[in-house]
């Protein structure tokens, strides 16, 4: 069975496509980051390059991974420029997180190949690249610029978890205790939700997308299954024995059967829903069959989903437990 990380390069070419056409579409380079709270400095963080110092509270951050500037708005720092991973527009971030910009708006800059030039001409005194590849090219040409926060240890193929991304980012602003209380937030409203589904506790789960390249199961370390083991679910064991290169483990079209559990969550990545509930064998898996699998059409959600944030589990619990609740109900 093919086991490259398909999504892995799904979502390179995603990247590619949508920061193609957003590139350059801010107007925040005059202004500087703004903080509700103020810090604790020198800062320390540990990454996978070693422990880098912040040395005073930064006044113009630039955030560059995969949910960094939505981490940075729940410290109250309002990047200057920022990285839109998921295709949001605008200001490059969820409507769970958009007003915390308030009137300003970052300058939108390139996803897997930033423009550094760009980076450089606002002036940036913090960037962080939390999540991402974990590229060492990168990383060099950004500490160049400005103070550069990567990856944590082990984190790279985007597998930096939200706990790790909230902390390090949360360091890197000089507050730490902010960063575990919004730990502890998503910990207790998670909690409270798996604690009104007890059926839910210690059923299998599968989460996979399809894209024109074909199927992908995610494994453990993706923000996507992390949900929804925070509310009690357990890793499909099928899933979990098989090999995964990144946060995910190509899937045959023609074996889909392996998808099967007691919650089957899929997605369509720039395709049509159309295309997953189309297909013969979907239909045959025994969780679709018997009503207890999930196609997200809602793009707000599906890119909650994906995102991985303090901010965007808020907005799953509100939005895509009731949908949980009807493929998996109480007996």
């Amino acid at each position: 069975m093919k086991r490259t990380p398909l999504l892995l390069a799904a979502a390179a070419i995603i990247a590619v496509a949508l920061s193609a056409c957003s590139t350059g579409s801010g107007s925040a380079g005059g202004s500087d980051s703004g903080s509700d709270a103020a810090g604790s400095f020198p800062a320390k963080v540990a990454t996978k390059f070693g422990t880098i110092e912040v040395k005073e509270a930064p006044k113009r951050v630039v955030a560059l991974g995969w949910g960094d500037a939505e981490t940075a708005l729940s410290f109250g720092v309002t990047p200057v420029g920022a990285s839109d991973w998921l295709g949001f527009g605008g200001k490059g971030v969820g409507p769970w997180a958009e007003k915390l910009y308030g009137s300003a708006k970052p300058e939108i800059i390139k996803t897997l190949e930033p423009d550094y030039e760009q980076i450089a001409n606002l002036k940036p005194d913090l960037i962080l690249d939390t999540h991402g590849l974990g590229d060492e090219k990168r990383y060099t040409k950004l500490k160049s610029i400005a103070t550069t926060i990567s990856v944590p240890k082990g984190g790279e193929n985007y597998l930096t978890t939200l706990e790790q991304q909230t902390t390090m980012i949360g360091e890197a602003l000089g507050q730490p205790d902010k960063a575990k209380q919004l730990l502890d937030t998503v910990e207790k409203n998670a909690k409270a939700a798996a604690d009104a589904h007890p059926e839910w506790a210690g059923k299998s789960a599968t989460v996979a997308a399809y894209t024109s390249e074909g199927w992908g199961a995610y494994v453990d370390g993706d923000a996507r299954l992390a949900f929804l083991q925070r509310l009690g679910f357990v890793q499909n064991p099928t899933i979990a024995a098989m090999k995964a290169d990144s946060f995910s483990v190509s899937i045959s079209s023609e074996q889909l059967d392996l998808l099967n559990a007691d919650l089957v969550v899929a997605f369509p990545i720039f395709i049509e829903a159309s295309k997953i509930t189309e297909q013969p064998l979907w239909s045959k898996v025994p969780a679709v069959e018997a009503g207890h699998s999930i196609v997200i059409t809602d793009q707000s959600i599906q890119s909650a989903f994906s995102s991985g944030t303090p901010l965007a589990q808020d907005y799953l619990l509100k939005n895509f437990v009731p949908l949980i609740e009807k493929a998996v109900p109480a007996s």
